[in-house]
């Protein structure tokens, strides 16, 4: 579905963005779902599945419902950390709630990596802004091949793991630094609606850079140093 108007609406005021909630009836429905599913779940669950189903629900929340949605129409760095949540929370989350077991690391690191480096094309961004249907494809994108990365990252036994996730970072700050010394800005969509938040579109999107390549690299670069103390006490046991 073709509209001038993004998926998490228009961008909201800077006096009362945090008043704006995205309740799409068919969101909420799918939301209600997992629920659902997850109350019954949850019955048989560990408190560690329990835990991360509830940490699952509260990063979807943020992600699609919690004015961020809407943030992320109005800023491109709201939508960078859009990002951060949806496959640096939300999918490692589900990985440990409903961890998926026959991906292997490869094809999983490939489709998240073409994930991000897809969401940073500028056409394929504008038509994700254009197209509700290309919008979730895109989300879909991101968080199934997040799911399956984070899945096999938990259950890899070995220190290949610490190779993928030092890769992973390898690639955000590659991303990160393009977009803070670009030296124009590559999402026109954000042009007059992050004056409103009294930054240019060239500062958003480097801030946007640096939030990816600082803040959001951190938590995965120190997952990747406990896999690796982990491996090496193993191996001290072994």
């Amino acid at each position: 579905m073709q509209s001038d108007m993004p998926y998490c609406g228009p961008a909201p005021n800077p006096a009362d963005w945090f008043f704006v909630w995205n309740f799409d009836p068919f969101l909420i429905t799918v939301l209600g779902a997992f629920l659902i599913g997850g109350a019954f779940a949850w019955a048989g669950a560990t408190k560690h599945r329990q835990r991360a189903l509830g940490f699952a629900g509260g990063a979807a929340v943020v992600a699609f419902v919690s004015p961020l949605c809407a943030m992320s129409v109005a800023l491109f760095s709201a939508r960078t950390i859009h990002h951060l949540v949806v496959f640096g929370a939300l999918a490692p989350a589900l990985a440990i709630a409903f961890p998926m077991r026959r991906f292997p690391m490869m094809a999983a690191f490939v489709g998240l990596s073409a994930a991000l480096w897809l969401w940073h094309v500028p056409a394929v961004y504008s038509a994700a802004w254009q197209s509700v249907a290309v919008y979730w494809a895109m989300q879909t994108a991101l968080i199934l091949p997040a799911w399956a990365f984070w899945s096999a990252v938990l259950r890899t036994r070995d220190h290949t793991v610490v190779v993928w996730l030092v890769a992973l970072v390898g690639q955000m700050g590659l991303l990160g630094a393009l977009l803070t010394f670009a030296q124009n800005p590559f999402y026109l969509e954000h042009l007059s609606h992050a004056e409103r938040f009294g930054l240019s579109a060239l500062e958003d999107q480097q801030l946007a850079g640096l939030i990816m390549w600082v803040p959001g690299m951190l938590p995965i670069a120190a997952v990747a140093g406990l896999l690796a103390l982990r491996l090496f006490r193993e191996g001290l046991r072994a």
